[in-house]
């Protein structure tokens, strides 16, 4: 299913109608999935610094954490579950969270969010965007990922990972 940069929050059903998604509703669309499969619809909210937030649907297996995620970045994505955290699940991400100017931005994330507190605004199968969901993933409590003063030691993404991450980046 193709990225699409836009300012909307379809529900899972009009992603389906649409074929294309972005971020926040490619989560939202992999949590209905998971619960069709016999998961709980959950979202996972990752926060950066000069940088856009992340969400990922994230499912365990085994006792371990996966994710599946959209992205415009190529490692945003998937993850097998094999985290036994989700601070773990988290880290994952940090090495290939960077904003266009090569910072690496990922700071914070947020407890696991089930989407059956909003099964009652009809969030899989609603015509009208679904902004409630960003919101609430905005106003929730998220932990920091780094200890106080270990940004200010960090590197630069190299010319290298950069083009790699960025292979199929849609720009406006």
């Amino acid at each position: 299913m193709p990225y699409h940069l836009a300012g909307t929050a379809w529900s899972p059903r009009k992603v389906l109608r649409e074929q294309t998604a972005h971020c926040l509703e490619g989560a939202t669309f992999a949590a209905a999935a998971l619960r069709v499969i016999g998961f709980p619809p959950l979202l996972f909210d990752l926060e950066a610094d000069q940088d856009t937030d992340h969400v990922l649907a994230i499912f365990k297996s085994r006792g371990h954490w996966g994710a599946i995620a959209k992205s415009n970045f190529a490692g945003c994505r998937y993850r097998e579950p094999v985290y036994r955290t989700l601070r773990e699940l988290a880290l994952s991400y940090f090495n290939i969270y960077f904003n266009l100017r090569g910072e690496r931005t990922l700071r914070r994330y947020s407890g696991p969010v089930n989407l059956a507190r909003f099964d009652h605004r009809q969030w899989t199968t609603s015509e009208k965007d679904i902004w409630f969901i960003a919101e609430y993933l905005c106003d929730i409590p998220h932990r920091p990922l780094l200890k106080r003063g270990l940004e200010k030691d960090l590197t630069r993404v190299d010319a290298r990972t950069k083009e790699a991450e960025m292979v199929g980046h849609r720009k406006k």
